[in-house]
């Protein structure tokens, strides 16, 4: 039901009346019920309510058909600021936000009611609320993804189920070790073809169960069960055997080298054996879900955790795709921002973190064209040079990439290109003039690809422009021969680079026929056999393979960037550069 305040600015923001504040004109019921959207019955019970509450004076013509007389006695900004600011009171921060896409207004009025927007966000201490607990409240410019372990894609999701779940293990990339999460110890025997971990015991989930053996084992089988797109790093699994509820061994079909990065990545999350995918996720993270849908999830500290319990009581998490958020004050990494209320004076922390991967190109192997061809992929590694995108664009982009790893592509000698020899290879290709179509993703990459468009006209090359929505961060596929993306690595990059290469529902196997997917498949093989040393090598051959062929062009490194009142302390990034908000506490005054 629309309230009194959505009445007012209709008649305030209507085209049709151009009214201003206490000038009085002459309208027909008539006019109104086409601008209230209801019947002329309707159009005089609202305009009582109007009157009641002084938002207008209203004078009725006398007798059928004549014009009677409508004064505003609010200014629209006026009446739009009290609505809004009502809303964010009564915690509607969607309706707030599609308030200001709704009607019309000017960008001083835009700017003030997201500022106030951004005030509201940020933390709440106990002396601003009933329940007298630490509330930090977050936006974030898209809908929320998928939060399956066995199907999760994207960074942010991947993060958020590092906060709610656990693995058996954690990765340091510190110290390149492995820590004790769920399990407490583990060993393995000579040659690496039987694992035990031991578990910790009265870990329990959040609905209050104990976490035992079985649960991991049920947490494997739904890999498989699920048919899991990082199958491959499981293959070696013979079976398990549970040795009562805090013991479980492995036993693998041969010796596997890289078995602990599986037990602590994402994918071996452990849930309990009768999770349903349908309902609320349950882990034994050190938060828990208390709401979720469309537009927000709210999570709490849970107190039985096995670890240290969270400084903060809670986490509302607020999903609000585009136009609302598109300011980018609000999201908590990447070149998005978590900004936190504070004076104006005070400076904030600033926590920058040059992520592992980069942003690069890809070619559709699946479409027709000239790209199927080295000298034309040639010529685009010229047209999307990393010197000249660095260089040009700036920002975030900080150093130019010729590896999924910074220092890898540190350790090159770099100089520009020249677009001179990008246009030999592209009359070299059997180029015709045709347009090729370039994908990318509208949120993050329309200044590169609008880059690359320029670039390309210089040396002949047409590129018509695909941008997609962003809002899930999955892999779209696209007809276009030329995709633009960007992947940033776990912490642990061995497993991040493998699962780049082997995972079945990636960007990379989207758009790579089969016979050149086998060639990479056949190189990475005995991966999981190598010692460390061998496995960093293997995917130097595999990056070198895909730089040789030009099979996709590595384009810049990204610094992912996230900002925070001085007030806040135990500041830590956590996968993905993303601030470990289990860690986060407030120096209240």
């Amino acid at each position: 039901m629309d309230t009194i305040y959505t009445h007012f600015l209709r008649l305030a923001g209507s085209d049709m009346l151009s009214i201003k504040i206490n000038e009085p004109v002459l309208v027909t019921i008539e006019n109104l019920s086409s601008i209230l959207c209801c019947t002329p019955r309707n159009v005089k019970f609202i305009l009582r309510k109007l009157e009641d509450q002084n938002f207008i004076h209203w004078k009725p013509g006398r007798g059928r058909g004549h014009h009677s007389e409508l004064t505003l006695l609010r200014s629209l900004n006026d009446a739009l600021e009290s609505n809004f600011t009502e809303l964010l009171f009564k915690g509607k921060l969607k309706e707030a936000i599609e308030l200001i896409g709704s009607v019309q207004i000017d960008d001083l009025m835009r700017e003030k009611l997201m500022l106030t927007l951004h005030e509201q966000m940020g933390f709440r201490s106990y002396t601003e609320t009933a329940s007298g607990q630490d509330t930090l409240r977050m936006l974030r410019s898209r809908q929320l993804g998928d939060l399956d372990p066995a199907s999760v894609y994207t960074a942010f999701e991947t993060y958020l189920l590092g906060q709610i779940c656990n693995t058996l293990i954690t990765y340091n990339a510190h110290t390149d070790t492995f820590l004790p999460a769920l399990a407490h110890t583990w060993e393995s025997n000579k040659d690496h073809k039987e694992w035990v971990f031991y578990l910790r015991k009265g870990v329990r989930f959040h609905d209050g169960r104990v976490m035992t053996s079985h649960d991991v084992q049920a947490s494997l089988m739904r890999l498989f069960d699920t048919n899991c797109s990082s199958l491959w790093l499981y293959r070696d699994i013979k079976r398990t055997e549970v040795n009562g509820d805090y013991c479980i061994k492995f036993i693998l079909h041969r010796a596997n080298r890289f078995f602990l990065h599986l037990f602590s990545c994402i994918r071996m999350t452990v849930l309990p054996a009768d999770y349903d995918s349908n309902q609320t996720l349950v882990g034994t993270g050190p938060f828990q879900i208390t709401e979720m849908n469309e537009d927000v999830i709210k999570l709490k500290a849970f107190d039985a955790y096995f670890g240290f319990r969270p400084h903060l009581d809670q986490i509302h998490i607020w999903f609000l795709p585009e136009p609302a958020s598109s300011d980018g004050y609000y999201d908590m990494s990447g070149t998005d921002r978590l900004s936190l209320p504070g004076s104006s004076h005070e400076r904030p922390h600033y926590i920058d973190y040059p992520a592992l991967g980069c942003q690069y190109m890809l070619f559709n192997f699946n479409v027709p064209g000239c790209h199927h061809t080295l000298p034309f992929r040639q010529a685009m590694r010229i047209v999307y040079d990393p010197v000249n995108l660095v260089n040009d664009l700036g920002e975030n982009r900080i150093t130019p990439a010729s590896s999924f790893l910074p220092w890898k592509s540190a350790a090159q000698s770099w100089e520009a290109t020249s677009l001179v020899d990008a246009q030999a290879l592209l009359e070299q290709s059997g180029y015709q003039g045709e347009s090729f179509l370039l994908s990318y993703k509208k949120n993050k990459d329309s200044d590169v690809a609008e880059w690359i468009q320029q670039r390309a006209r210089q040396i002949g090359l047409r590129i018509d422009l695909e941008p997609f929505d962003d809002y899930l961060d999955v892999v779209k596929t696209s007809d276009a021969p030329l995709i633009l993306r960007e992947e940033i690595l776990e912490d642990d990059w061995q497993y991040g680079m493998i699962h780049f290469f082997k995972n079945q529902s990636n960007t990379l196997h989207e758009y790579m026929t089969p016979e050149l997917q086998s060639i990479l498949d056949s190189l990475l093989d005995p991966f999981p056999q190598l010692p460390h040393s061998g496995r960093s090598d293997l995917l130097e051959q595999a990056e070198e393979l895909l730089r040789e062929n030009s099979w996709m062009l590595y384009g810049c490194h990204m610094n992912k960037k996230a900002e925070l009142h001085q007030s806040f302390y135990g500041m830590q990034t956590s996968e993905f550069g993303f601030l470990d908000i289990s860690k986060l506490w407030i120096k209240n005054p």
